[in-house]
Order: structure tokens, then C-alpha cells, then sequence
């Protein structure tokens, strides 16, 4: 039986009301979407990247993933290692359980079967997606003349953050072990973000801030992070907050033209990258 979208938000809503009484506090009062703020409302000036794992395993992830994204309720988020099924499973957690509406877009860099489902001849769609809350128009998607071990992009749209249409980013560039590759990338990625006075790029850069292929974005775009950044020269690099489950910073929010608010990382269960997010300054 398929429920008709009103019958369908009222038994999400009834379950989120059943979760609540079973699980009780969770997230910090700060966190959750509903302080202070209407239900099923994002955050105007929040923008969020999370790398969510792929391939990663246990039942009820997509149900968790959305979980964490409903406690911060970005205007914006940025996914990596992201199929298109468990995106648009997210999406519907995120919709009927807690009442945020999302678009997506899509920056499919690979078909992969048994990574994403569906058939051997009509594989399911990996690499990045954009969550907006706002319309996203002019999008682009961008595979890098060399990914690497694996084939690798970045995504862009142009959407509302803080009330102001700004370019958002969204990139997950070569594995650890492959700086020639990402240095190539980030020159491509570099060389479109210059085009911006106005810009946001978040991703999985799989780089640790003084990582020498970084430095094309440094001379762009700062980190939303107030202590992390590169090493100067025969110096230490600053205090950067760790990203990752094994205690590096390889996600980043950078912005162009735009100061950050606030930033924080938000360790989770669900992948092994930390949810990173920040509140922007409006103007």
C-alpha cells in the first residue's frame, strides 16, 4: 500500500513523537532544529559537509544518517561517498520523520552495482550530493581529468544561504596516498571557485591542512575553522579540529567572500568522518 504524502508525514510524525519518548535527550539543546525555531525549519545561515561512509555497513544507517542532519538542520549540506538511493532515503527520513525539505542535486562520478545497488546493467549512481532547503539553479558537475585510484569530482550550484544567493561546492578529491592526483584536482577545483566573489566549498579534501596540493584553495578561500590553517613557512601549523575518526582534518568548509559565525565538528556513529558545520555571518 502506498500512503498519499499527507498520510505519509502524519506516520512520520508519529514516529519521530515515538522516538523522542523512547530515546529521550540526545543532541545538545543548541543542536536540535526545533530550539528556538518552528518545526521542519533549516537553519538559514547553516551550511554543513559530511563524508557518510561508502561502503559502510548496519541496519538503520540511512535512518541514523538522517538523524544527524535533522539535529544541526543545515540550510546546506554537502554529502560524499553519497549513492543516490541512500540519498533519497535520507531525504525521506528527513521529510516525513522531521518535517525538513530538502532538494538535491546530484554530482554523479561513477555507476557502481554492488557499492550503490540496483542492476548490473543499470548500476546505481555514486559521488557527491547537495542538500539544499532553498531552490539550486546552474548546476555543474565536474569529473577530474584524474581521479586517482577512483574516479573523483566536484559539484556546483548557485542557492540562498543567509538570504543571499552564493556558489556551493562540493568535491571529494583523490585517497590519502595520492597528493600528484589531488594536486591536479585542486587546480581545477581552484580555478572555478576564483570565478566567485562569493563562495562556498566543502568537501573531503582527504588532506591535512599544510598538505602542499592544498595551497591553490588557501590563497582563495579561508576555513570556516578560526584555528586551522597552513603552516607558515618553517613554522607549525595551527590547531585544526579533527575530522575524522582516526584524528585528522580532511573536511573543510571554505569561504570566499564570507565569514564564518560559529564551527563545529559533530562525531558520529554513522560514518567515519565527523559531521562539520558552520553558521555564517549574514552581509
Amino acid at each position: 500500500m502506498v500512503l498519499r504524502r499527507g498520510a505519509r508525514w502524519a506516520a512520520g510524525a508519529t514516529a519521530a513523537v515515538c522516538m523522542a519518548l523512547l530515546l529521550g535527550p540526545g543532541a545538545p539543546a543548541g543542536d536540535v532544529p526545533l530550539a528556538g525555531r518552528p518545526a521542519g525549519e533549516a537553519v538559514p545561515e547553516r551550511v554543513a559537509t559530511w563524508n557518510i561512509c561508502n561502503p559502510c555497513g548496519g541496519s538503520g544507517l540511512d535512518f541514523g544518517r538522517a538523524k544527524e542532519i535533522a539535529a544541526i538542520a543545515p540550510q546546506v549540506i554537502g554529502l560524499q561517498e553519497a549513492c543516490v538511493r541512500d540519498v533519497e532515503q535520507i531525504r525521506r527520513h528527513l521529510e516525513e520523520v522531521y518535517g525538513l525539505v530538502y532538494r538535491v542535486e546530484y554530482g554523479t562520478v561513477l555507476r557502481n552495482w554492488n557499492r550503490c545497488g540496483g542492476l548490473p546493467w543499470r548500476p546505481g549512481g555514486y559521488g557527491q550530493a547537495i542538500l539544499s532547503a532553498a531552490p539550486m539553479t546552474e548546476r555543474m558537475n565536474v569529473a577530474y581529468p584524474d581521479g586517482g585510484s577512483e574516479d573523483r569530482g566536484y559539484l556546483a550550484v548557485t542557492t540562498l544561504v543567509g538570504g543571499r544567493p552564493v556558489r556551493v561546492f562540493n568535491t571529494h578529491l583523490a585517497e590519502r596516498r595520492q597528493p600528484q592526483a589531488r594536486a591536479g584536482q585542486v587546480r581545477v577545483l581552484a580555478a572555478e571557485v576564483a570565478r566567485h566573489e562569493r563562495a562556498i566549498v566543502l568537501g573531503d579534501f582527504n588532506a591535512v591542512p599544510q598538505a602542499p596540493e592544498l595551497g591553490p584553495m588557501w590563497a582563495l578561500a579561508t576555513d570556516a575553522d578560526p584555528g586551522c590553517r597552513p603552516a607558515a613557512a618553517g613554522g607549525v601549523a595551527d590547531t585544526c579540529t579533527a575530522t575524522t575518526d582516526w584524528n585528522s582534518t580532511f573536511d573543510y568548509v571554505f569561504l570566499r567572500g564570507i565569514t564564518p559565525r560559529t564551527h563545529r565538528v559533530r562525531p558520529s556513529p554513522y560514518s567515519d568522518h565527523h559531521v562539520l558545520y558552520t553558521d555564517l555571518n549574514r552581509g
